[in-house]
């Protein structure tokens, strides 16, 4: 049976193998010419979550420029956080999203945006706390409810999360990034088969989003089945950015192997 230590040690490797190759997808998947193209300007006006390793770099440099000018402005910090998150700034990000919370401190937007780039650089308690400040009991969001369960998820508290995860899909029936939230939370469980599940329901909805067909090749990845993995990457990525995802897989799952063989070693020694 498997002991509070195991599953979270286990829990821990999962999460390194999700969190690190949607890293991977986010950035080294931008490589493409479609995504490539374009001024600084023509890029500012693109979802965040398109842009390229050097678009992201441009953005932030001219929307620093703007902020320092006007930290108060609520729309341009906004961006401003959400492009450093999305380029790996993780610290920078959280400290621009602070001082608008400080300037906003009744405002939702600026709380969830608050709680979620708490929740990225690790406070997570800090985060439950601004995203449910940000919530309405007599006007619930749904996507607040989302990014409730996802905080709770990486707490530990799953059967907590995925009761808010149903709730929100409650009140927006069949979202798929929902549904995908709720099949990470399996995939940080180990339950791959689960979580395959509720990716595909997701994968296949209207509205589904690159990253959520994303994170249906991650969890076939996940267990093994690696040919058709790359081939729902490449529907996303370009071939070598497929590819070289597969392999980042690939090391993961080897090293889950490793720690496997340590601890029969370790039962091997205590008898």
């Amino acid at each position: 049976m498997m002991t509070k230590r195991d599953r979270n040690a286990t829990a821990g490797l999962w999460r390194t193998a999700a969190l690190g190759l949607v890293l991977a997808l986010a950035l080294g998947g931008c490589a493409n010419s479609r995504m490539t193209t374009g001024s600084v300007n023509r890029s500012q006006g693109k979802p965040v979550a398109e842009m390229s390793a050097g678009e992201l770099a441009r953005a932030a440099d001219q929307l620093g420029k703007s902020y320092t000018r006007n930290p108060a402005d609520k729309t341009l910090g906004l961006r401003y956080a959400e492009v450093l998150q999305m380029g790996g700034r993780t610290d920078q990000s959280l400290a621009v999203m602070r001082k608008l919370a400080i300037e906003h401190p009744a405002d939702r937007q600026v709380l969830a945006a608050y709680g979620k780039a708490l929740a990225a650089a690790g406070q997570l308690e800090p985060a439950l706390d601004a995203v449910r400040r940000a919530q309405t009991p007599e006007y619930p969001d749904w996507k607040l409810v989302s990014a409730e369960a996802a905080i709770l998820d990486q707490l530990g508290r799953s059967a907590d999360a995925r009761a808010l995860y149903r709730r929100a899909l409650d009140m927006k029936p069949d979202e798929p990034s929902v549904l995908s939230n709720l099949g990470m939370s399996y995939v940080l469980e180990g339950d791959l088969r689960s979580a395959e599940t509720y990716m595909r329901s997701a994968a296949g909805k209207p509205g589904a989003d690159s990253r959520v067909r994303q994170n249906l090749a991650l969890v076939v990845g996940l267990q093994g089945r690696f040919e058709e993995a790359e081939a729902l990457a490449r529907q996303e990525l370009s071939p070598e950015q497929a590819e070289a995802n597969v392999a980042y897989l690939r090391s993961m799952l080897a090293q889950q192997n490793a720690w496997s063989d340590l601890k029969r070693d370790e039962s091997k020694d205590t008898n």
